[in-house]
């Protein structure tokens, strides 16, 4: 991330500037959860909620992955990009219980004050990062309902085995706190599945590291978006994101951290197109469920519309809408 003073000006002038198609023209539509959805879970599944939140039913247990449900990405929501929805897929009082919770690290756009504060007493355990459960702490969190790891920890959670793995990321709240806190993927395996829940990273060897110790894995939650050339250490390009997923020998891949927010001045749509261009190319197996649509694991049929079309289809309309009105007056 270290750049140059120019470097750091030009950047805040493409911020200011703004890109229009970096977000929907209109909100996007989710899928409501239904009874049954969030009933207890006979078949494993992952239900993706946009950005990099997602819930996890494996082995009869549910889990949260970087359950951030706030309307925007910052310590004061009035400022910067609002979430591309317009309500989430549920509302947080018609989750069931959690059996765990599992935070990559702290940015605002993965571990949310407001999400974990009406999450707090439905959460059995907050499963972190060295040095973040302070943050859940200071929240209301019980102590003892909070357990901290490091890279290459191993242990076993109600039935699940998990591990804390490697990431390529940083740390940071404010100004004077960058990287006091650890970020990390995590492996989570069950009876009837193993998943591999990226976190934010940029691309290198650990992907590799990982699949050799932990693959394959049936199901990858991989990010991919918010990049830039620029700060690629940090944060993958979608073609990358394919590369990792093959490299810790994934078998199916969701691509995450899109859709939800714009923190980065790529087409909103971007991370998944290129994605997707990428695994025809490599020969990887990308789904593309809609925010709030669960996927059960070890189906045949996967989602994989492209259902995001929808939505340029209806800026379409309207741009033309607007043009016929401006030719008419």
């Amino acid at each position: 991330m270290d750049s140059t003073t120019k470097e750091k000006l030009e950047i805040l002038v493409q911020f200011v500037k703004g890109n229009p198609a970096s977000r929907p023209a209109k909100p996007l539509q989710t899928k409501k959860l239904s009874g049954n959805d969030l009933a207890p879970a006979k078949q494993p599944s992952v239900t993706w909620f946009g950005h990099s939140a997602s819930m996890l039913r494996l082995d009869g247990k549910t889990l949260l992955l970087d359950p951030m449900f706030g309307s925007a990405p910052s310590p004061f929501p009035f400022v910067g990009g609002k979430r591309f929805s317009d309500r989430l897929p549920f509302e947080l009082d018609e989750l069931p219980v959690i059996d765990a919770a599992l935070i990559s690290h702290d940015h605002y756009d993965h571990l949310d004050y407001g999400s974990i504060v009406r999450l707090k007493n439905k959460v059995r355990r907050f499963i972190v990062p060295l040095g973040v459960g302070p943050h859940l702490e200071r929240w209301g969190v019980d102590p003892a309902a909070i357990e901290e790891h490091d890279w290459w920890d191993e242990f076993e959670y109600e039935g699940l085995k998990l591990a804390c793995a490697p990431a390529r990321h940083f740390s940071g709240r404010s100004l004077n706190d960058r990287d006091a806190t650890l970020w990390c993927s995590w492996v989570i395996e069950g009876r009837e599945a193993k998943v591999f829940f990226s976190g934010d990273s940029g691309y290198g060897p650990h992907f590799k590291d990982i699949g050799d110790k932990y693959g394959p894995f049936d199901l990858t939650l991989m990010e991919c978006g918010q990049y830039d050339p620029r700060w690629a250490n940090i944060h993958m390009m979608p073609e990358e994101t394919v590369q990792a997923h093959l490299d810790v020998r994934g078998s199916l891949m969701i691509p995450i951290h899109w859709g939800a927010f714009t923190l980065a001045m790529h087409d909103w749509t971007d991370p998944v197109e290129r994605a997707l261009a990428a695994a025809a190319r490599l020969g990887a197996t990308v789904l593309t469920p809609r925010i709030g649509e669960p996927v059960p694991l070890g189906d045949t049929v996967y989602p994989t519309s492209k259902w995001w079309e929808e939505a340029l289809a209806l800026k379409g309309a309207a741009a033309g809408k607007s043009n016929k009105e401006r030719i008419c007056t």
